[in-house]
């Protein structure tokens, strides 16, 4: 007789490209995957489609502001395994808009835990932090154990949910991680961030004589990789026999003019294109940051060896490729 089990698991914040990416690797392994959307509107499906996943993928609607809701939707499913992906996740906006950034970030997080303490205490957790956390590091490469600094309302939020997650494990025994995934980035990711806006549009306006790429501080460096593997490692996270929190990156670090540099020359425009914007600086920056990836490694078995000019080269053909189908 065949006892297995579907494993079911709920993914916030699915119309990301974490999101979808993290789908696609957990239907491949099998999974019942739900996603949790604040609404069912067709554009939190365009990242799901372009996958060609949408069609396996159970969409619910559902407030994580309000613990009622999540509750409901955690009695309906019994999962075995909830990715958090869900945030305010943009740090230009969080100053902007702190008070509704931190607000979210943290009490949605909040809900979860408390929702799985109360109706489901083997569900698996995971929460992903983010390198913004630690802000103005002394020492590098980050480990999981560098002291924070947040040097945003984003970061302050991502670091209240941090050790939210970390207080419900060791006070509730409940299996709950944080990956700390430093900056990552895919064909998928939205133009809002830095390296997609840089492709997207030199892409489309490379012959353009009236177009300039404006930017704000480029000469700031930043731990890059790719968002395909990094979902794996999130998986992983869940599958080990004890919870921990890890951080995930390539580590090493490259300046923001670097990519630029790389993008301008791979489609041949020059670089007198380039506009500093000084209405893009933040009112407060880290200068340089990358972390160690040497604890995902060894104890996940998570593999990650790419340079991120190889993924930047993968990510201007696949915007070409896009571009070249319209």
């Amino acid at each position: 007789m065949n006892n297995y089990k579907l494993k079911i698991a709920f993914i916030t914040g699915i119309s990301g490209q974490d999101g979808a990416y993290l789908s696609r690797l957990l239907l491949k392994k099998g999974y019942k995957v739900i996603g949790i959307t604040r609404n069912n509107h067709s554009e939190n499906m365009q990242k799901l489609k372009s996958l060609c996943i949408d069609e396996f993928i159970i969409m619910e609607e559902c407030d994580l502001l309000d613990i009622s809701s999540v509750i409901a939707l955690i009695n309906k499913y019994k999962p075995d395994e909830i990715y958090n992906l869900a945030a305010q996740s943009s740090v230009g906006l969080s100053f902007k808009q702190p008070i509704g950034t931190i607000s979210f970030n943290i009490v949605s997080v909040l809900n979860l835990l408390e929702a799985i303490r109360l109706i489901k205490p083997d569900i698996r957790f995971y929460q992903a932090s983010s390198s913004e956390m630690f802000g103005k590091v002394t020492n590098l490469p980050v480990s999981i154990d560098t002291p924070m600094h947040p040097l945003s309302p984003y970061a302050i939020s991502k670091a209240s949910a941090h050790w939210t997650v970390v207080n419900y494990r060791e006070s509730y025994g409940i299996y709950a991680c944080n990956g700390v995934l430093f900056n990552h980035e895919s064909f998928l990711r939205s133009t809002g961030f830095f390296v997609k806006k840089v492709i997207y549009e030199t892409v489309r306006n490379k012959n353009n004589p009236y177009w300039n790429l404006k930017v704000g501080n480029i000469d700031i460096k930043r731990d890059f990789g790719y968002s395909p593997y990094y979902v794996e490692a999130m998986w992983l996270m869940l599958q080990s026999q004890n919870p921990d929190d890890f951080i995930i990156c390539s580590g090493k670090s490259i300046t923001l003019r670097s990519i630029i540099e790389h993008v301008f020359k791979k489609l041949d425009v020059p670089m007198n294109k380039l506009i500093i914007d000084y209405e893009l600086l933040r009112p407060t920056d880290i200068d340089d940051i990358y972390g160690d990836n040497r604890p995902a490694k060894t104890k996940l078995g998570w593999e990650y060896n790419l340079s991120f000019y190889e993924v930047l080269d993968s990510l201007i053909q696949e915007e070409i490729e896009f571009l070249d189908k319209k």
